[in-house]
C-alpha cells in the first residue's frame, strides 16, 4: 500500500497544526491543497507572509517554490485530493462545554465533495467518540460505506509551539474506524513520519491525546498550588524543584507560572471532564486542577501588588508586564492567564503597559494596548516589572540593573544575573 497510496493531500485548517503539516507533506513531494475559511490567513500565505511564530516568511516562500502548494478558502479541490486532514479549532464555548462547530462545519462542507477511496482523518483534539459518533454519520449520509468506499481515522496532533522539534520525529498515533481505515492512515503517515503508532480505535487515539494533556494540566496545577503554599512556608520552591530533579528516576520537573494557557492544556482536559460526566463517571482530579489554575492569575495579581511601594496607592503605580503570550517564544495569547492578570491590575487602577517581542497589541478591559520597547529609562520609571512569560531574547540583565522591583513568575532571571539583589521576587 505504501507504494500505491496517492500523493495528493488536502489540509483543512491552516493554523499551528495544519500549516506545519502542509510543509511536511510538501517536503515529501506531495501535492498539497491548503484550505481555510479565514481569508486573512489565505491572503497572508498568498503574499508569502507567515502568521505563526514557528514558521518564518522565508519558510512560507519555500513552500510555494515547486508550485505544489495551493491555498484557498474553497473546498472544490477536495475531489482531486486522495486524503483529507481536518485540523480545525475545537475550543470551549462560553459555558465551558466542547464546541465542535468548526469540525462539524468542515465535514458538512466537504460531504458534497466526498468520493470513493477518500481517506478522511481528524487531527483536532476532542473527546473520545467524536470521530465515530459525530463525523461518521455525516460522512455516511452520502451512502458511501466506511472501510470500503471511504476511510475514516483519528490521529491527534502533537505539535508543541515554540519548541524546535522536527514534526516528523514526533511519533504519530493513528486509530481507524475499521482495520482497513487504520491501515490506510498508517500508510499515509508512514510516508512522512519516522514512526506511526497504531491503536485499536479512534476512541483510544482520542483518549491518548486527552491523557497526555490532562496529565500536564494536573501536574501544572499541583506545582502552582505548591507555589502558593511555599510562599506561606517561606520555602524557595524553585530550589526545591532543582534539588528534586537530581533524582535519576520517578520524578519529572514541572514549574509554576501565572496559570495554564494555550489552545490545548486548559481546554483538552475539560473535554475529557465533560465526556466523563456524560458517561456517568467523574474526573475529580481534572475538576480540582481547573479550580487551582483558574485561581492562579488572581494570586499572581496579589503578589505583584505586594511588590508595589507601600507609600503609593495602586492607582499611582506603574506596572510593566514582560511577556503576555501563553508560553515562551510563541505569538499566541489564546487562554493566556497573563491577560487576566493585566485586566485585574487595570481594574484596581494601576497604570499597566506590556512588552512582548511576539505580540504587538492586545485588547483588554480598558481598551487597546500596544507593546512598548524596553529601555533603561522606561524600566526605571516602573514601580514593578512583572515577568510573566519567559521569552528568549529579552535583556533580563538590563531589567535587573534598572528595575526598582521585579516579580519573576517564571524564574527567567538566573542566579548568575540576579545574585543577591533584593529587588527580585520570585513566584
Amino acid at each position: 500500500m505504501k507504494d500505491s497510496i496517492g500523493r495528493k493531500v488536502a489540509v483543512i485548517g491552516l493554523g499551528y497544526v495544519g500549516l506545519p503539516l502542509c510543509r511536511l507533506f510538501l517536503k515529501h513531494n506531495f501535492e498539497v491543497y491548503g484550505i481555510d475559511i479565514d481569508d486573512r490567513k489565505v491572503q497572508a500565505l498568498l503574499r508569502r507572509e507567515s502568521y505563526l511564530s514557528d514558521l518564518s516568511s522565508d519558510e512560507i516562500e519555500s513552500m510555494f517554490a515547486d508550485n505544489r502548494f495551493h491555498v484557498s478558502q474553497s473546498f472544490e479541490p477536495i475531489p482531486d485530493a486522495d486524503h483529507v486532514l481536518i485540523c480545525v479549532p475545537t475550543p470551549l464555548d462560553q459555558n465551558k462545554q466542547p464546541d465542535l462547530s468548526f469540525a462539524k462545519n468542515a465535514v458538512q462542507t466537504l460531504v458534497p465533495y466526498l468520493r470513493p477511496n477518500h481517506l478522511i482523518v481528524l487531527e483536532s483534539s476532542t473527546y473520545p467518540g467524536t470521530t465515530e459518533e459525530v463525523l461518521l454519520p455525516l460522512l455516511s449520509s452520502t451512502g458511501l460505506k466506511v472501510g470500503e468506499d471511504f476511510y475514516l481515522a483519528y490521529s491527534p496532533e502533537r505539535i508543541n509551539p515554540g519548541e524546535k522539534i522536527a514534526l516528523e520525529h514526533i511519533p504519530k498515533v493513528v486509530g481507524g474506524v475499521t482495520s482497513s481505515c487504520t491501515e490506510r492512515a498508517k500508510a499515509l503517515y508512514g510516508l512522512v513520519f519516522k514512526q506511526v503508532v497504531t491503536v485499536s480505535s479512534p476512541k483510544v487515539a482520542e483518549m491518548a491525546k486527552l491523557l497526555e494533556n490532562s496529565q500536564r494540566f494536573i501536574n501544572v496545577s499541583f506545582i502552582n498550588e505548591l507555589a502558593m503554599t511555599s510562599e506561606k512556608m517561606d520555602v524557595d520552591l524553585w530550589e526545591a524543584i532543582a534539588a528534586a530533579s537530581t533524582k535519576p528516576y520517578g520524578f519529572m520537573p514541572y514549574y509554576p507560572g501565572p496559570g495554564a494557557g494555550g489552545h490545548c492544556i486548559p481546554v483538552d482536559p475539560i473535554y475529557l471532564l465533560w465526556k466523563s460526566k456524560m458517561a456517568g463517571g467523574n474526573a475529580e482530579f481534572i475538576e480540582l486542577a481547573g479550580k487551582i489554575n483558574d485561581r492562579m492569575p488572581h494570586y499572581v495579581t496579589e503578589r505583584i501588588i505586594k511588590c508595589l511601594p507601600d507609600s503609593k496607592d495602586v492607582s499611582e503605580c506603574h506596572v510593566l508586564i514582560v511577556g503576555v503570550a501563553y508560553k515562551k517564544n510563541v505569538n499566541d495569547v489564546r487562554e493566556s492567564p497573563v491577560l487576566t492578570v493585566m485586566n485585574n491590575l487595570l481594574e484596581k487602577g494601576a497604570h499597566v503597559s506590556f512588552h512582548d517581542p511576539f505580540i504587538s497589541k492586545l485588547q483588554l478591559s480598558k481598551g487597546e494596548f500596544h507593546s512598548v520597547p524596553l529601555s533603561p529609562e522606561f524600566v526605571q520609571k516602573q514601580d514593578c516589572v512583572a515577568i510573566l512569560t519567559d521569552h528568549d531574547g529579552i535583556n533580563y540583565e538590563m531589567l535587573v540593573q534598572h528595575a526598582q522591583k521585579i516579580f519573576d513568575a517564571r524564574h527567567a532571571i538566573p542566579d548568575s544575573i540576579s545574585g543577591n539583589k533584593e529587588n527580585i521576587v520570585y513566584l
